[in-house]
């Protein structure tokens, strides 16, 4: 029988490393022609609202799958459905938000431990909501921070950050009071904001300093100006196809011109050692969408540890099932006379 995995049986069994290591994993699978991505597609509607699906099929594995949620002012409820890819049996279906946050977290992870300088220990975080932390862990698993400034157009909000931080993380961390003043002199610059129109300019940045550009995921929204773009010396995208749908920041400068997009390489390829930070480089800048591989990498990791630990609630339960439904179930089909 399929399960239902909750959200506290997926904080259960992945933490941050776990979930760097499985994505990886996908990537790699990826690289070696094994997983196949579905381009996001979305739609909007007056208020705020965008509803989202993206996939991925895992075929060697013998998996695929879709995650869909939509995105309101009130919250969002993502789902990941996962299928047997040899004859379509549902498998599970796992509650996303913590895979998702852990899952973008990681994709920070991957391209930071490529594109940053090594001995990085300034951190700066634009946006302090409900990916930030996972953000934040995800780049302290790949370089040694030693101090976090955060900014937010929320002041309560970003000393809430902080002061979590502190207490959790047990470094250096400091609220600023505007976006230049964060992410000044940072060697890592992370922006996970709901910001509508670019709030970072290249004379913001100092040399040397690695982007992960993540909050910006359709094309009304946009973090960083067109003068960032043109400063980076290598960009790279967890979907290339996807970037040219969606990132504003990249269409923007980029256009429809082939050529141009061939400079920009996805994440897998830059796993597999297709690209590294260089002594030359200036910008480097992570174009972060979120994509199908990267989700049912962690959500296929998660079933089988489900599976192998007894975690989740098989479904559907007998009893709540209706007499009258079971009775349809079981009745003789007269399809075709």
């Amino acid at each position: 029988m399929p399960l239902w995995i909750s959200e506290s049986d997926v904080v259960q069994l992945m933490e941050m490393r776990n979930a760097i290591a499985a994505l990886e994993s996908g990537l790699l699978t990826e690289a070696a022609g094994n997983a196949l991505n579905m381009v996001k597609t979305h739609v909007e509607w007056p208020g705020g609202g965008t509803l989202h699906a993206i996939g991925a099929a895992f075929p060697a594995a013998g998996f695929v799958g879709t995650k869909t949620w939509a995105h309101t002012p009130g919250g969002a409820t993502p789902l990941i459905v996962l299928y047997d890819s040899n004859n379509g049996e549902l498998k599970a279906v796992i509650e996303s938000f913590a895979l998702g946050q852990m899952r973008t977290a990681s994709a920070s992870a991957l391209a930071t431990e490529r594109l940053a300088a090594p001995g990085a220990k300034e951190f700066a975080i634009v946006g302090t909501g409900k990916q930030a932390i996972p953000q934040l862990a995800a780049i302290l698993a790949v370089r040694p921070i030693r101090q976090v400034r955060a900014f937010s157009p929320d002041e309560a909000r970003r000393n809430k950050f902080v002061a979590r931080v502190r207490a959790e993380f047990e470094i250096s961390a400091v609220a600023v009071s505007s976006v230049r003043e964060a992410v000044q002199g940072a060697a890592i610059v992370t922006a996970v904001s709901r910001a509508k129109d670019p709030i970072i300019t290249a004379d913001m940045l100092d040399p040397g300093t690695h982007i992960n550009a993540v909050g910006a995921i359709t094309p009304n929204r946009a973090e960083f100006a067109a003068d960032v773009i043109a400063r980076a010396t290598q960009i790279v995208a967890d979907s290339v196809a996807q970037a040219q749908k969606l990132s504003r920041e990249l269409i923007e400068v980029l256009g429809a011109d082939k050529t141009k997009w061939n400079s920009v390489q996805s994440l897998a390829a830059l796993i597999v050692g297709k690209g590294a930070r260089k002594a030359s480089d200036d910008l480097t800048f992570f174009k972060s969408l979120g994509m199908g591989i990267s989700d049912l990498a962690l959500a296929i990791d998660i079933y089988r540890k489900a599976a192998d630990t007894g975690m989740g609630r098989k479904f559907p339960h007998p009893d709540k099932v209706s007499p009258k439904l079971q009775a349809t179930q079981m009745a003789p089909s007269h399809a075709g006379g």
